[in-house]
């Protein structure tokens, strides 16, 4: 599923396979039926063998894209610290990710079909151009014509530049619950309003973004986002809720 060739749909992605080992946490088949993407832990802030081949089999079910999600090696913080990793060390860390990840779409009869950063690896990819230039060289390095997902902001043009220049296919990604700059990145965890908890808000947001329509940002500017595919949560009863009200949205906008 290529997000550049259905402009007009929204595709909806979530973060999965977060368990390890005896410990549990979200709710992946009760989310599963309402995305379209499925971003799996990889073992290094998540996720373990079982936990990934369990993920796998359940997108594989539903008939939804598998993505690698993998991170700096930080299992104690959630993949949320950054780390200071070398280039080599980075592109090592993501060949490792990606292909345990791949060997267990393999044998379950799927593949990798693209690739999200998570947590801080994310972060640093995109305050770094330098750092987003090795994660590109690592993806393209591992298979041709792979594509990463990144975040959109109000200007793409540098990081859809150097994706051409690699050759990696990028999918823009967007947050329905997340409050935005005027610069079109999000809004700090630690300040007031960053996350939207109001289930009609978040709806409406994710409305706004599969019409085309501005956001408004944090200092009340106007903020467009050109996202081919939005990130949404599904770690508790409520939040999957919210992910079948999108769900519903969106495929309304469609009929």
């Amino acid at each position: 599923m290529n997000p550049s060739t259905h402009r007009q749909r929204l595709l909806l992605n979530c973060d999965m396979g977060e368990s390890f080992g005896n410990w549990r946490t979200g709710l992946d088949a009760e989310v599963m039926p309402f995305v379209d993407c499925a971003n799996i832990a990889c073992g290094y802030h998540a996720g373990d063998p079982g936990t990934m081949r369990r993920t796998v089999a359940l997108a594989l079910e539903h008939g939804v894209s598998i993505g690698a999600h993998p991170a700096y090696p930080d299992l104690n913080g959630f993949g949320r610290r950054s780390m200071a990793c070398s280039s080599e060390e980075i592109r090592d860390l993501l060949h490792y990710q990606i292909g345990a990840l791949d060997g267990i779409c393999k044998v379950l009869g799927g593949r990798v079909a693209y690739v999200k950063p998570h947590g801080a690896l994310y972060n640093d990819m995109m305050a770094d151009p330098r750092q987003l230039r090795t994660v590109l060289e690592a993806v393209a390095a591992y298979e041709a014509g792979l594509p990463l997902m990144l975040m959109a902001t109000a200007d793409d043009s540098a990081a859809q530049a150097l994706g051409e220049e690699v050759g990696v296919p990028l999918w823009f990604e967007a947050f329905a619950d997340r409050a935005y700059t005027a610069s079109g990145h999000l809004v700090s965890r630690r300040l007031p309003g960053a996350v939207h908890h109001d289930p009609a808000l978040v709806v409406e947001q994710a409305v706004r973004l599969a019409r085309g329509e501005a956001l408004v940002a944090d200092d009340g500017s106007a903020l467009r986002l050109n996202a081919a595919t939005l990130c949404v949560h599904g770690d508790n009863e409520s939040s999957v809720a919210a992910v079948r009200q999108i769900r519903e949205a969106l495929d309304a906008l469609q009929a």
